[in-house]
């Protein structure tokens, strides 16, 4: 097993459900949130599988926001165009995160995050949430213009770490990024986060957990 574990950012280590309030107040529905997050995915991977030209996730996100208003027939004003994006710099880590990075980490393990947002916008997220010192690297989709599930962003982590993409372990608490991980020659570890499910259809992951704690310690099991 590799020793290079490689962690998404977004609902793996960061709750999205503090912008449920938000959600609340600018929508009048905070189970609108999910259903958010699920279009901003759509069409992260929509604009990669038909070439459009890379934009930073925060646009993305603001595509996506548009999107869910004008189906539930909902005018967004420009504090909530500004509030919420701005709320994702600040999200705080899930419970179990900051034990569960500290395991792999006292376990000798080399630690990286990769995500969709821009780099400047994920290491502050991680700074925010206390977790910067957390990794040994923080890399972003930006590098190579393409959003994950792409198998060019996987390759792009194992080329600048100096690894083949064997060599990495995806963790994340989507079935689309450790599906890709996984097709591009990386391992896959599932988080299965509250309404988190892996998906039949494509190959069952190395690892299936309740959270990061639960990962590390099948992960670190695994070794033994």
């Amino acid at each position: 097993m590799s020793r290079t574990i490689v962690f998404d950012v977004n609902e793996t280590l960061l709750d999205l459900g503090v912008l449920d309030e938000l959600f609340e107040r600018h929508l009048g529905n905070a189970a609108l949130r999910p259903l958010w997050f699920t279009q901003v995915i759509n069409t992260a991977i929509t604009a990669t599988m038909v070439g459009a030209p890379y934009r930073h996730f925060s646009e993305v996100g603001g595509a996506a926001l548009r999107m869910v208003a004008e189906r539930n027939d909902v005018t967004l004003t420009e504090e909530a165009l500004i509030e919420i994006p701005g709320r994702m710099l600040s999200l705080p880590p899930h419970p179990d995160v900051p034990a569960g990075l500290q395991r792999l980490k006292d376990a000798g393990f080399q630690t990286v995050a990769l995500t969709n947002s821009p780099l400047a916008a994920a290491r502050a997220q991680l700074e925010a949430g206390g977790l910067i010192d957390m990794f040994d690297r923080v890399m972003s989709v930006e590098s190579v213009g393409v959003f994950k599930p792409d198998a060019r962003v996987y390759q792009m982590a194992a080329r600048e770490l100096g690894v083949e993409t064997s060599d990495l372990l995806m963790v994340a608490a989507h079935d689309w990024d450790i599906a890709g991980a996984m097709a591009a020659g990386c391992g896959g570890a599932f988080i299965a986060r509250p309404g988190q499910v892996t998906n039949p259809y494509f190959d069952t992951p190395d690892f299936v957990a309740r959270d990061i704690g639960d990962a590390a310690e099948q992960i670190i099991a695994s070794e033994r």
